[in-house]
């Protein structure tokens, strides 16, 4: 699994690489765009993707360096030093002599070493050899240390072996569903800016339309003023409309620039490009089960891990200080054989057996109360969190309870705000034609066009707002309920 998303990512990276090779050589063409294939320039383009893939990542390397605590690791050191310099040296009887020393020492070894999460300690094998050469009696010797086997151990101490083992596993779950879920709340971003690109280019479309048909009426206007069969009331009003759509035109001209500036941004396209955005007029018609919603959320949403790890690590920031404010004592133990000789052969015959051991107790007399207070303090915090994640669990599932509810309900709305529209639309139709045959007053089609405008812009709206709920529900839930699978499922795999 680990390596299908991070093929994912690669391929991802790649596309978003030749994307962009692609949109600056063909930077003037027009450029039309789905909802689904602006949601794709959006995974690949946006800022807010590509810090949540970082963000993964880093998540996923930091989980491989947890790993690698729990398994053996070899290495080799050598330290060579040359001393020609004089020294006070210790001689037999006690006194001390300023020598003259001249001496180069060369080692190397080798050792591999394992942790144990059981008990926090380390295990060691180690093998090493070094020469010593006196330069000005030009005499060499040897020391060999063909075996050597260690252990150390904290007997009291904080295990954070065992406590990784818990914590890790965990911030890496939750890291996989944060970054699901952040590309899914980039989807309903990417609706949010698509659909306002075509609210604010629908407005401007309806604004010239509506500028062209009050300059229309109020030329038409003219004649029958001049005849006497409008008052001058209704024909200033005419000219105020005319007026108000023009200043309509400009307002739209520049709220679809900054939208499409917005949009630009977000799927990574030159500004200089034209684009078209196909609105979807079909919806998917289908119910959420409350029930599966929930169960699912719970097991997909990042939010439940989160306050699951707080929970552990609250436990764990326990017993830490618990380890610090008792008994503590190190354990140190090495067992080997070792040998010196003038030749290297003679180092290694004879091997005397040597050992090594040493514990160390640290035993708190009087700290003033400083590390009961700090058992005390962790123990509250421990208790505080566990309230805090009962009470965001239960928000969280009010949160998925009232999301399913306005996605559900919302299907009902869109089919309401098309029903709408197409009625203002044929009323407006009436309201025009009744006024052109003066059975109508300016007033009645006023009312009609700002209906007509009014059902449009709500209709947009109420798709948008289907859309967005449709995506934020999948990042909550991590499943698709139109295709009726998991999001884990739709990743490209080998």
């Amino acid at each position: 699994m680990f390596a299908y998303i991070i093929k994912y990512i690669s391929t991802i990276c790649l596309t978003l690489a030749l994307n962009q090779i692609s949109s600056a050589a063909n930077a003037s063409d027009t450029i039309r765009l789905t909802l689904q294939e602006a949601i794709i320039r959006a995974h690949q383009n946006s800022p807010t993707a590509q810090s949540a893939r970082h963000q993964f990542l880093a998540a996923y390397w930091n989980y491989r360096y947890f790993k690698a605590n729990y398994l053996p690791s070899v290495r080799m050191t050598t330290s060579p030093v040359l001393n020609r310099q004089i020294n006070s040296i210790t001689q037999g009887d006690g006194t001390s002599l300023f020598v003259k020393q001249n001496q180069l020492t060369t080692d190397v070894s080798l050792s591999v070493s394992q942790n144990i999460s059981l008990t926090g300690g380390t295990i060691f094998l180690e093998t090493s050899l070094a020469r010593m050469d006196e330069l000005e009696q030009k005499r060499k010797s040897y020391r060999a240390q063909p075996l050597q086997i260690g252990f150390q151990q904290n007997l009291f101490g904080y295990n954070s072996l065992k406590w990784d083992k818990k914590i890790e596993p965990l911030q890496f779950q939750q890291a996989k569903k944060s970054y699901a879920e952040a590309l899914e709340l980039v989807a309903a971003q990417t609706c949010n800016v698509f659909f306002s690109w075509i609210t604010a280019k629908s407005n401007l479309e309806m604004a010239h339309v509506n500028y062209a048909s009050a300059d229309t009426l109020y030329r038409m206007a003219l004649g029958r003023y001049e005849i006497g069969s409008i008052n001058e009331s209704d024909m200033l009003q005419l000219d105020i409309n005319r007026l108000n759509e023009e200043t309509q035109c400009m307002d739209a001209e520049v709220s679809l620039q900054e939208c499409s500036q917005s949009l630009y941004y977000l799927l990574g396209i030159p500004e200089d490009a034209n684009i078209i955005l196909i609105m979807p007029e079909e919806i998917p018609s289908f119910e959420v089960p409350l029930d599966k919603a929930l169960v699912l959320a719970m097991e997909n949403s990042p939010e439940p891990d989160m306050y699951t790890l707080n929970m552990i690590q609250s436990e764990s920031n326990l017993a830490y200080a618990k380890a610090n404010a008792g008994l503590r004592a190190d354990l140190y133990a090495q067992f080997g054989l070792s040998q010196t000789g003038n030749h290297l052969k003679e180092s290694y015959k004879n091997l005397s057996q040597q050992e090594y051991v040493s514990l160390s107790v640290t035993i708190p007399l009087l700290d003033w109360g400083r590390g009961r207070g700090a058992v005390r303090v962790a123990r509250s915090r421990r208790d505080n969190v566990e309230t805090e994640a009962k009470r965001g669990i239960q928000v969280f599932r009010q949160n998925v309870q009232k999301l399913v509810m306005q996605y559900n309900m919302q299907s009902h709305k869109v089919d309401v705000a098309s029903r709408t529209m197409s009625q203002a639309n044929q009323r407006y139709n009436v309201a025009k034609h009744l006024y052109i045959l003066g059975r109508n007053t300016i007033l009645d089609l006023n009312s009609a066009t700002t209906e007509k405008d009014s059902a449009r812009r709500n209709y947009i709206y109420s798709l948008q707002t289907y859309w967005s709920l449709y995506y934020t529900l999948r990042s909550m839930t991590g499943y698709d309920f139109w295709l009726n699978m998991p999001l884990s499922e739709l990743l490209p795999i080998e």
